[in-house]
């Protein structure tokens, strides 16, 4: 049985009141809280905060506060309910924030290539875009086909042009394309977990053996930078997100524990 301290079950129940709330009663809270790309039209300040609170459903919920009700109480209890809720704002923010920088580059590179495509259009080039930026998108196909065999045709040629131009503002201002999730905060906690205590041995379910919490989290950190970087089409999980909170996790607790020598 776990035992929770109070910070952890404030925010264990806040996030599943939250749950509860934005599935059955107002669902556009997601549409307020998520944290949308800089330049999209549902962009606000605030959601650099509230998408931390926020979920795209059970499972997406059960495995952050998994992590949080097993991790986050040797924390609290080490530095007291006030830091532990700090520390968790921190690192959700800093996740955030590597997170908005990363979607600026993809969506400075995806403006580009619909410039790059308007100077010199083809049907290779169109295609590409669409498994690039919208793999989710189909019927492009025909299309893109069609200028490969007439690449000098002008209707192919205006109709490539507006449909890059409307997926590219689509893909931008989507409703559906803000990020949600405490995932940034969870992956500090992990690292904060891993440098206090990092010899703790940790049994997991995809793990056959107990592992150690400095190895496990070396282990994940490498696995999403590595999803992060080689990004696969329909990948919607935010790698760089939880690398940020890995990032910030671990600058923290190097600040706050600066002269420590003992681990556990």
């Amino acid at each position: 049985m776990f035992n929770l301290t109070p910070t952890v079950r404030n925010l264990l129940i806040a996030n599943i009141l939250l749950l509860v709330v934005s599935a059955n009663v107002l669902p556009q809270l997601i549409q307020f809280g998520a944290l949308y790309p800089v330049g999209s039209s549902y962009f606000q300040p605030w959601q650099f905060v509230t998408y931390m609170f926020l979920h795209a459903g059970w499972g997406h919920l059960i495995g952050n506060m998994f992590a949080l009700i097993s991790f986050g109480p040797l924390l609290e209890q080490r530095w007291g309910g006030q830091r532990f809720l700090v520390f968790w704002l921190i690192c959700g923010f800093g996740a955030g924030l590597l997170y908005e920088g990363v979607r600026a580059y993809e969506t400075h590179q995806m403006q580009q290539a619909v410039v790059e495509f308007h100077r010199a259009p083809s049907g290779g080039d169109f295609a590409e875009f669409f498994r690039s930026y919208a793999p989710e998108y189909t019927g492009y196909e025909t299309l893109a086909n069609g200028l490969d065999r007439n690449p000098q045709n002008a209707e192919y040629i205006d109709a490539a042009n507006k449909a890059l131009d409307g997926a590219a503002a689509e893909l931008l201002n989507s409703p559906y394309g803000g990020m949600v999730g405490a995932s940034g905060a969870v992956f500090g906690l992990l690292f904060a977990f891993a440098y206090l205590f990092p010899n703790t041995e940790l049994m997991l379910l995809f793990f056959p053996f107990p592992i150690k919490a400095k190895y496990f989290v070396f282990l994940y950190g490498a696995y999403e930078l590595y999803n992060g970087v080689h990004r696969t089409p329909g990948d919607n999980v935010a790698h760089y997100a939880h690398l940020g909170g890995l990032l910030i996790g671990f600058l923290v607790v190097r600040y706050w524990e600066r002269g420590r020598e003992r681990f556990y």
